[in-house]
C-alpha cells in the first residue's frame, strides 16, 4: 500500500468540488488547512487543502503533484474548515470560490502570512548621540532617532513609521548618511503583530437605563448558544449594551466579533470602542489595502485581537477564543453579498455562533420579518428596548400632502421650506434624505418626449449637471450631457430631482448656511465620509443632504428636523419586501431626529397621503408595519413563510438566456419533489443591465430539505450543461432581491 496520501485540494474556479493532488516531490508533510500552489489546466492557482485521502478516481499516475506547500502548518482552522464548507454546501456554490471569498486578497494571491517588509532600525552608533542636543538642532532628526531606540533592537516597520511620523524618510537621509539607522529586510512575525499603539484608560460610559439593564442581565444570563434579537427604538441605546456585553468576554479573555453592514458606520463605533473599552480593535472592510486587511486577519487569527470590526467578509475571521458575535443594523440588506457568493453575512453569524456554541445578538430598531418569526416561534429571544435612552423623546412623524401643490423641480415643498427655515433659527440642524443621487433621474426633450436612455441598460442616464455629464447608476455608462434632442434639435431639460439638485436649491434658498452632501458621489475621496460626519457630529453643518448612507446608525447631536423628499418611491414596488424595506428606511431615517433633550420633527413629503401605509406607520410605527407584513406573507406563502432559491442568468443574447434557464426548469421538474413550486423563467424587472440580458428561475417551497435536495442535484446537471458555457448562473438562497 502506498503511503502517500492524496490531497483534497479546493481550488477558485466554478466547479463545485475538490480536485485531488499528490503531495509535493520533496515529501513535506502538508497539512489540512494549508495553502498549496497547484497547476489548473494551463493555470498557476492557490488552493486549500480540505482533506486527505488514500483513493481517487484517477490512477496516481494521472495525478498532478502540488507545485508548492504555502504554509507550514494549518493556516484555516478546524472550524472555520466547517464554516466554508457549510457556506458552500447551503448556498450550493463552487467550495473553492468560497475558499477564495474567506480570505484577505494577500492570502489568496499566494503571499506568505508573515510577508517580508523593510524594517528600519538604531545601529549601535546612535547609542552615543545626545538627543537632547540633536533635538535643538534637528528636532525632526532627533525624534526619529529617539522612536527607533525606544522600539528596541527588533526596530520598526515602514508601514508603521508611515503612520508615526509621514515625512520620515527625508529625515531618514540625514541620520542613514551619518550611519545612525539602518534598513534590513526581513520577515515579519507573530511578535512583529503583537506591538499596537499604546491605549489611554478606559472611560466610563453613561448609567444604563431600566430597559438597557434588563437587557443585559438577560443576555449574560446566557450558558452556551442563544440567539437575542435586540430589538431597539432608534436612540435607545443599543450600543451601550454591546459594550457592556464586549467589557465581559474581554474581561474572561475572549474575542468578539461585530459585523456592521457597511465602512461608513465603522468610523463612529470605532472610536467609541477604543475610547470605551482601551482596546485597538482589529478591522476588516473594503476600505482598507491589501496589506492592513491581512494584518488584521492576522492579528484576529493569531488571537491578538481581543475585538474585530468588519463588513460582510469578516465572517469568515479566524478567531481562537471567539466568545460573542454581534450584528449591528441585522435588517440592512448591505449584509447579503448580491454577486458571486450570494451568502448572508448575517445568517452566517448566527450558524457560527451555533457551531461555536455562544452567544449573538441581532441588533436593530427594525428587524427583519424573519428575525421577527423567530422570536414568535421561541427559536430566538426578542429582547426590546422600547424608549431612547437619556429621556429623549421620539420624534414626531407628519406625512405633509404634496399631491395639491405645483411640485417645484427641485423637489422641496413649501411645507417643508418653512420648517427648514424654523429649525435652522431655532439652532437646530436639518437632514434631508433623497435616495437619488445626481442632479436629476432623467433628461428629457419637451417637444417630441425623448428620454436620455443608456444603451447598455433597459435605463435612464441621470444627470450629473456639475460634471456636464450623463451617467447610468447601474453599469457606470457616462457620455456629455445632451444640451439639444438629437430627434427634433430642441433644448433638452432635468425632469425631477437628485441629491446634486437639492444642494444647488438649499445653497440658493438659505444663503450663508453650511449645507453638507453625503452621498457615493461626494464621498469618493479616502476618509471622505468620515470628515463629513465627523464634522455633521460636531454641528458644522446647518443642513445636511443624502441618500441611504445617512440612515444608518449615525448619532448627529444638534439634528432636531429631518425631511424626506419623496417618500414615494417605495409605495408601489415589485417586490414582496417593498413595505417591510420602505417602513425601515423611513423609521432608520426619522430615528436621526431629536436624539438629545429637544424633541425631533420628521416631515415626509408624498403625493399619496391617504395611503394605508402611512395610516399604519404612523399610529403603530415599524411594529404594526411588520404585523401586517406578517399577516399577508402567512396568507400568500411568501418568506418567511417559505422557503426560495432562484437561478440567475444572463448573457449577451436574450434567447441563450432563456434556452439555459428552460433546461433548468425541466430539469428541476424531473428532479424536485411535489413540494417544490418552480415559476418562470421570466426576464429580470431590468431585462438588460451593461449589454447583459438577464432573466431568472424561482423555487419556493415549505420544504426547506427538499429545496436543497433539489438544488444539489441541479447544481451538478446546470455545470454540465453546454448551454451554460454561453451564460453567467448563479444559485441565490434566501435571496433579498426578487428582480
Amino acid at each position: 500500500m502506498n503511503a502517500e496520501p492524496i490531497l483534497k485540494v479546493a481550488v477558485p474556479v466554478p466547479l463545485s468540488r475538490l480536485f485531488d493532488y499528490l503531495p509535493p516531490t520533496s515529501g513535506a508533510p502538508v497539512a489540512v488547512g494549508s495553502r498549496v500552489g497547484v497547476t489548473f489546466g494551463r493555470q498557476t492557482l492557490v488552493g486549500l487543502v480540505l482533506g486527505l485521502a488514500t483513493d481517487s478516481e484517477l490512477s496516481r499516475a494521472q495525478l498532478k503533484r502540488v507545485n508548492s506547500v504555502l504554509d507550514d502548518k494549518p493556516l484555516i482552522p478546524d472550524e472555520l474548515l466547517w464554516l466554508i464548507r457549510f457556506t458552500s454546501d447551503y448556498y450550493h456554490h463552487p467550495v473553492g470560490e468560497v475558499v477564495a471569498a474567506a480570505l484577505p486578497v494577500a492570502l489568496r494571491k499566494g503571499e506568505a502570512l508573515y510577508p517580508e517588509q523593510d524594517f528600519v532600525t538604531a545601529t549601535d552608533a546612535s547609542a552615543g548621540i545626545d538627543l537632547e542636543v540633536l533635538h535643538k538642532r534637528a528636532p525632526k532628526q532627533a525624534e526619529l532617532l529617539e522612536l527607533l531606540i525606544d522600539s528596541g533592537g527588533n526596530g520598526l516597520d515602514t508601514g508603521s513609521l508611515n503612520e508615526t511620523l509621514p515625512h520620515w524618510r527625508r529625515v531618514a537621509k540625514a541620520l542613514s548618511a551619518k550611519g545612525l539607522l539602518g534598513v534590513s529586510t526581513r520577515r515579519t512575525s507573530a511578535a512583529d503583530a503583537t506591538r499596537v499603539t499604546e491605549m489611554p484608560e478606559p472611560v466610563a460610559g453613561p448609567q444604563l437605563n431600566a430597559a438597557q439593564e434588563a437587557a443585559v442581565a438577560t443576555m449574560r444570563a446566557s450558558d452556551g448558544f442563544a440567539a437575542y434579537v435586540l430589538d431597539g427604538v432608534t436612540g435607545s441605546g443599543k450600543t451601550e449594551v454591546y459594550l457592556h456585553l464586549i467589557a465581559d468576554i474581554l474581561q474572561a479573555g475572549g474575542q468578539v466579533l461585530v459585523l456592521v453592514p457597511e465602512i461608513g458606520l465603522t468610523p463612529q463605533l470605532v472610536n467609541r470602542f477604543r475610547a470605551r473599552l482601551g482596546i485597538e480593535p482589529a478591522l476588516l472592510h473594503s476600505g482598507l489595502n491589501n496589506t492592513e486587511r491581512l494584518a488584521s486577519w492576522r492579528r484576529a487569527a493569531l488571537g491578538q485581537a481581543q475585538l474585530v470590526l468588519g463588513t460582510r467578509s469578516a465572517v469568515f475571521t479566524p478567531l481562537p477564543d471567539l466568545a460573542l458575535v454581534i450584528v449591528d443594523e441585522e435588517h440592512d440588506h448591505s449584509l447579503k453579498q448580491q454577486e458571486g457568493l450570494r451568502y448572508s453575512a448575517r445568517d452566517l453569524a448566527i450558524v457560527r455562533a451555533k457551531r461555536a456554541n455562544i452567544p449573538v445578538v441581532l441588533g436593530s430598531a427594525t428587524p427583519t420579518l424573519e428575525m421577527l418569526k423567530h422570536c414568535i416561534d421561541e427559536n430566538y429571544v426578542h429582547v426590546r428596548l422600547p424608549t431612547r435612552a437619556g429621556g429623549a423623546s421620539p420624534p414626531a412623524l407628519h406625512v405633509v400632502d404634496v399631491s395639491n401643490h405645483k411640485s417645484n423641480a427641485d423637489g422641496l415643498g413649501d411645507v417643508l421650506a418653512k420648517a427648514i427655515d424654523r429649525h435652522l433659527t431655532a439652532g437646530g440642524q436639518v437632514l434631508l434624505f433623497l435616495n437619488r443621487r445626481g442632479f436629476a433621474p432623467t433628461l428629457i426633450c419637451p417637444g417630441c418626449g425623448e428620454l436620455a436612455e443608456c444603451r447598455r441598460c433597459d435605463s435612464r442616464m441621470t444627470v450629473h449637471a456639475r460634471e456636464h455629464r450623463l451617467r447610468c447608476h447601474h453599469c457606470g455608462a457616462n457620455r456629455p450631457l445632451d444640451a439639444n434632442c438629437s430627434s427634433c434639435g430642441s433644448q433638452m431639460r432635468s425632469l425631477g430631482a437628485g441629491t446634486e439638485r437639492l444642494e444647488d436649491a438649499l445653497n440658493e434658498r438659505f444663503p450663508g448656511r453650511v449645507i453638507t452632501r453625503i452621498d457615493s458621489d461626494s464621498t469618493q475621496r479616502k476618509g471622505a465620509m468620515h470628515e463629513a460626519l465627523e464634522a455633521a457630529t460636531l454641528g458644522e453643518a446647518d443642513i445636511l443632504v443624502g441618500t441611504q448612507m445617512l440612515s444608518k446608525g449615525h448619532h448627529f447631536p444638534k439634528l432636531t428636523l429631518v425631511g424626506v423628499i419623496n417618500a414615494d418611491q417605495g409605495l408601489f414596488g415589485t417586490d414582496f419586501r417593498a413595505d417591510e424595506r420602505m417602513a425601515q428606511t423611513i423609521v432608520q431615517v426619522a430615528g436621526r431626529a431629536g436624539r438629545e433633550q429637544v424633541q425631533g420633527e420628521v416631515l415626509i413629503q408624498s403625493a399619496f397621503p391617504t395611503h394605508p401605509f402611512w395610516e399604519r406607520l404612523l399610529s403603530s410605527g415599524y411594529e404594526g408595519v411588520a404585523a401586517e407584513a406578517l399577516r399577508e406573507r402567512e396568507a400568500t406563502h411568501w418568506p418567511p413563510y417559505c422557503r426560495l432559491a432562484l437561478i440567475r442568468a444572463s448573457a449577451h443574447q436574450r434567447e441563450d438566456v432563456h434556452a439555459f434557464l428552460n433546461v433548468a426548469r425541466q430539469q428541476s421538474v424531473a428532479q424536485a419533489a411535489d413540494s417544490v413550486r418552480i415559476l418562470g423563467p421570466v426576464d429580470a424587472v431590468m431585462a438588460r443591465k451593461a449589454g447583459r440580458y438577464r432573466a431568472q428561475l424561482l423555487l419556493q417551497t415549505n420544504d426547506r430539505q427538499a429545496l436543497h435536495a433539489l438544488l444539489r442535484t441541479l447544481r451538478q446537471s446546470l455545470e454540465a450543461e453546454p448551454l451554460a458555457r454561453k451564460v453567467r448562473w448563479s444559485v441565490d438562497v434566501d435571496p433579498v432581491e426578487l428582480f
